[in-house]
């Protein structure tokens, strides 16, 4: 199980990356590089490209629903290889746009964290925390033997 782990955290640092170069050359295109919060730029794309992005997003899920089918052996082993997988593209997508581009320029910075129903706006501190939780606790059940 942990080599499954260490591919899977790798596979979604790898997605993560790719989310966020997808999204540095969004902003670039639509005119919205540099504005801070993500809430005021979602306020000024035409809703045709807003629904253009919410099938980015439906696939995201899709792909880390299917990554988590495919390698875990019931149940409850794909919902931990699905939230794994998932906390670990959280974290790295914010990486990976502060690296890219520095953004978000603080963790306070306000983001649209999803668009799926409607948008959720938290600031960037939020998703940072929850994912970062989310790997420590299936680490450590990981570690007790809890899961294996």
């Amino acid at each position: 199980m942990l080599l499954k782990l260490i591919l899977l955290a790798v596979f979604g640092i790898a997605m993560a990356h790719l989310e966020g170069v997808v999204v540095v050359y969004l902003r670039k295109a639509l005119g919205i590089l540099d504005i801070d919060s993500n809430k005021e730029a979602v306020e000024q794309i035409d809703k045709r490209y807003l629904r253009i992005e919410m099938t980015r997003e439906a696939a995201t899920i899709i792909m880390l629903v299917i990554i988590a089918y495919l390698t875990g052996g019931g149940w409850i082993e794909r919902g931990v290889f699905f939230l794994w997988t998932f906390a670990f593209w959280d974290l790295f997508y914010y990486l990976s746009l502060y690296i890219l581009i520095k953004w978000p320029p603080t963790l306070g910075t306000i983001d649209v964290l999803f668009l799926i129903p409607k948008p959720w706006i938290a600031p960037v501190w939020f998703p940072i925390g929850v994912s970062s939780l989310t790997i420590i606790i299936i680490a450590i059940l990981y570690i007790l033997n809890v899961i294996h």
